[in-house]
């Protein structure tokens, strides 16, 4: 790889990774799935979580994939851009996915998952008072999305509905 040359770190279902420029990163698949960005303005490093359910306490079991779930996921992330020298006032959130990607005759909530990983992933980076600086959630759309750390953009891919950057 030459100096400058930009790598594109994948990160998988249930999976997250980091990243600074000049390397961006990416997740595909998001339906009800979460992409949760978390960078730090300054340092221009990132964290992208692709999350599966809202809350690790769902598991029954306890020997978790803590990547999987909207708590443990953002914790382990943020503790790591933290030991990278990012600090808490400097980090935001885009956000991406939790569509509900089936429709059901109940409204039963244990079916919303899309929206129900939205509004947990929402609620903990409020948590950590982390400001969402962009979303596109919802919906009934999978989504994938690629983040630039240092241009600090996360771009959208939707089927059948093109690109779009926020």
């Amino acid at each position: 790889m030459k100096l400058g040359e930009k790598k594109v770190v994948k990160v998988g279902m249930a999976d997250w990774k980091e990243v600074q420029p000049p390397d961006i990163i990416r997740t595909s698949g998001l339906g009800s799935c979460v992409g949760v960005v978390i960078y730090d303005v300054r340092k221009k490093h990132a964290a992208l979580a692709h999350i599966m359910l809202p809350d690790s306490t769902m598991a029954q079991n306890k020997d978790i994939n803590r990547a999987k779930f909207a708590d443990t996921a953002l914790s382990d992330a943020l503790s790591l851009l933290q030991k990278k020298g990012c600090t808490l006032q400097n980090i935001k959130a885009k956000i991406a996915g939790g569509a509900q990607m089936f429709s059901f005759s109940s409204i039963n909530d244990i079916m919303r998952i899309g929206p129900r990983n939205a509004e947990a992933v929402k609620s903990i980076l409020q948590n950590y008072h982390i400001t969402v600086t962009a979303e596109d959630t919802g919906g009934n759309k999978g989504r994938t999305i690629e983040f630039d750390p240092d241009l600090q953009t996360l771009h959208i891919r939707t089927v059948n509905q093109g690109e779009a950057v926020i």
